[in-house]
């Protein structure tokens, strides 16, 4: 309560801060010319290093796509005596960054949505997918033995409808996202007036690459060349030499193991089925200087104890069946995850998600009564469009979403599809849109489409491929409060997001196809590839029989839940125990709640990548901060970060430069 309490008082005073910064704010149309041959610039220079970057390093470009974009845009514009103003500068950000984004980021596809069919073209001809590959639907991908995936080539019949069906999804993505996520604005920013502790900070991100830019303060850019220069030595090292020497040799050469160090074949006499290793990427040592200390700290603890301390001990008492001595590190974190942690990682996702709706549940109640209407006061020039367009467009696309999942599995219960659409997707949206504005974090709930679905008695494997109209736009309301925040119309967003449809469809397309039919994909000039990707395709296949019956449900047999099974033991249940109990400990003893949200995040994480970015976490804050003091080291950090950042994707695209003409040059006729 006392901290509901003092989130209350902080959103009550921040109304007024609020009140008076909507004021003095000029809008301007921040979309020109000049992001248009940014964008371009981004999709086909940035794109295809952020693809190839991905699928060696497990990393797109990142801040880098961002940074170097804007730098040379400011760069040439300072050098045109034409600045660009800082409403350019934010449409370029966001461009830049929604560009480079990864589609499947935890396996290292980015580049648009192509990357998502390049996934799962080898899903159905993986091994790990052998007992559930003829059961996904041709509309997505086709089949194994499909002459267009043998010849590695999007240019087939056979690839229509998922082509088709992924324009679609595009399109009503955006529809969905500029009616539902900016009704959720209008009502958590301009009725409710919620603080958005993070808005500000991503606002003045974009506004200090501005100053950048146009070299108006000079610590900012030696602190960028700084992380530049040490980003362009490392990059040399850990992904210019891979990416060169598997361009002449059957196997990249890697000086430092990329993803990580497994040093599991060392420890497992001691230390039976622990996680053992740790990344070569010193990128997540700069990730833990800007990344909250609690939440680091909350990570790294859980992920040690439960990854390296409690392993061992549940193998000796029988939890872990699945796990026999010399597994490496990713066999061993699937045979576990299912045995074990997947399991409680779900229990203490539904606390969180439990968490937050009582969370918000109070504040309703702390503040009710003090909500005004839609005819608040709008901040003059904002480019708002009529709530009733934006509540249109969102009830165009859910219906569209209706149709087709009908008409892909008529089979499947089209209220619950209905369900889906019209009550969870936006009464979760709001829930996590009113925690994006008390507490800069949404909220989820884990499993409730598997359980829905499973709960439906539909047992066909093709409804997981449906577009289901469920989702969460909640954090789309913090991200038109940053619009709002840097003085760019609202209107220039939907102009950027027109023109990005576009671009991201012809590149992806482009340099996918490239990639794709140059060689397989996952292959060993693809090292991270060639690592995650058979533990993914394994995890989407034991998902993917979740409403099945009888023997072939895999995921029944991995979650250990009393009301599934009786005789299980209740390993959903403790996990739920452990997370509510966590959380009110903390709240009782007064801890940042941040160590909450990290602790529950890193039990089923990798020590690999959370002992470095403790270490970055522990340097910052008690040598770097003391050093320079708190508050500039927190200016300092992201800075670092990006410059950073920025080394390693020029030093990738050079790779990439390079290795794009030799396997052009590979497939020339003469």
């Amino acid at each position: 309560m006392a901290e509901m309490d003092s989130i209350s008082a902080a959103r009550l005073d921040a109304e007024e801060a609020a009140k008076d910064e909507r004021q003095e704010v000029a809008f301007e149309d921040g979309f020109s010319m000049k992001s248009v041959i940014g964008a371009i610039f981004v999709g086909f220079v940035m794109v295809p290093g952020a693809m190839y970057l991905g699928l060696v390093a497990g990393q797109g470009l990142g801040p880098a796509a961002q940074w170097v974009t804007i730098v040379l845009f400011a760069e040439i514009a300072r050098r045109s005596f034409l600045p660009l103003k800082k409403q350019e500068i934010f449409i370029l950000y966001y461009v830049a960054g929604g560009l480079g984004t990864g589609v499947l980021a935890s396996i290292g596809v980015a580049g648009g949505p192509f990357g998502n069919l390049i996934f799962w073209q080898y899903f159905v001809q993986s091994p790990q997918a052998a007992h559930i590959a003829k059961e996904v639907p041709t509309w997505y991908v086709p089949a194994k033995g499909s002459a267009a995936l043998t010849h590695r080539t999007f240019m087939h019949a056979a690839w229509t409808t998922p082509i088709i069906l992924l324009v679609i999804n595009e399109v009503l993505g955006r529809l969905n996202g500029l009616g539902l996520g900016y009704a959720l604005f209008r009502i958590t920013s301009d009725v409710e007036r919620l603080p958005f502790p993070m808005a500000p900070v991503a606002a003045s991100g974009a506004t200090a690459l501005a100053e950048a830019g146009s070299k108006e303060e000079s610590w900012r850019w030696q602190l960028f060349s700084i992380g530049n220069m040490i980003g362009l030595v490392f990059g040399v090292v850990y992904v210019f030499i891979p990416i060169f020497t598997g361009l002449i040799l059957s196997k990249p050469l890697m000086l430092i193991p990329i993803p990580f160090v497994d040093l599991m074949a060392n420890t497992e006499h001691v230390l039976p089925s622990a996680l053992t290793g740790i990344t070569g990427n010193i990128g997540a040592v700069m990730i833990g200087f800007v990344l909250p200390f609690w939440s680091v700290v909350g990570m790294f603890a859980s992920s040690v104890v439960c990854q390296i301390g409690l392993n061992p001990i549940l193998y000796h008492h029988g939890f872990f069946p699945t796990w026999s001595p010399g597994m490496s590190t990713i066999p061993s974190q699937i045979a576990t995850s299912i045995d074990f942690w997947m399991s409680i990682g779900i229990g203490t996702g539904l606390a969180v998600g439990v968490i937050g709706l009582m969370s918000v549940a109070r504040t309703l109640m702390v503040t009710r009564g003090t909500n005004r209407s839609f005819a608040a006061s709008i901040p003059r020039g904002r480019g708002d469009y009529p709530i009733a367009v934006a509540i249109g467009m969102w009830l165009f696309a859910t219906a569209a979403y209706i149709i087709i999942c009908k008409r892909l599995v008529p089979g499947f219960p089209i209220l619950l599809t209905m369900f889906y659409g019209l009550i969870w997707t936006p009464l979760n949206s709001y829930v996590s849109a009113r925690m994006f504005g008390l507490t800069g974090q949404g909220v989820s709930f884990p499993l409730f489409q598997q359980a829905t679905i499973m709960k439906s008695g539909y047992t066909q494997a093709d409804i997981w491929f449906a577009p289901l109209p469920l989702g969460d736009l909640g954090m789309m309301s913090q991200f038109f409060r940053e619009v709002e925040l840097t003085g760019t119309k609202i209107t220039s967003i939907i102009k950027a997001e027109i023109m990005m449809f576009f671009i991201i469809l012809v590149t992806s397309f482009v340099f996918w196809s490239f990639f794709w039919k140059t060689s397989p994909i996952p292959a060993p000039q693809f090292p991270y590839a060639q690592k995650f990707w058979p533990m993914e395709a394994t995890m989407r296949g034991i998902w993917l029989t979740a409403n099945k019956t009888g023997a072939d449900n895999f995921i029944l047999k991995a979650l250990k839940c009393w009301l599934i099974d009786h005789r299980s033991v209740p390993l959903v249940e403790i996990g739920a125990g452990i997370g509510f109990g966590s959380y009110f400990v903390l709240a009782i003893t007064r801890a940042p709640m941040l160590l909450f949200y990290g602790l529950m995040g890193g039990i089923g994480s990798l020590p690999h990548v959370t002992i470095p970015m403790f270490a970055g976490a522990m340097l910052g804050r008690y040598y770097f901060a003391r050093r320079f003091g708190a508050m500039k080291w927190t200016m300092y950090a992201p800075v670092l970060l990006a410059g950073f950042s920025c080394g390693m994707g020029l030093t990738a695209m050079s790779g990439v430069a390079l290795a794009l003409i030799a396997k052009s040059v590979s497939y020339l006729p003469f």
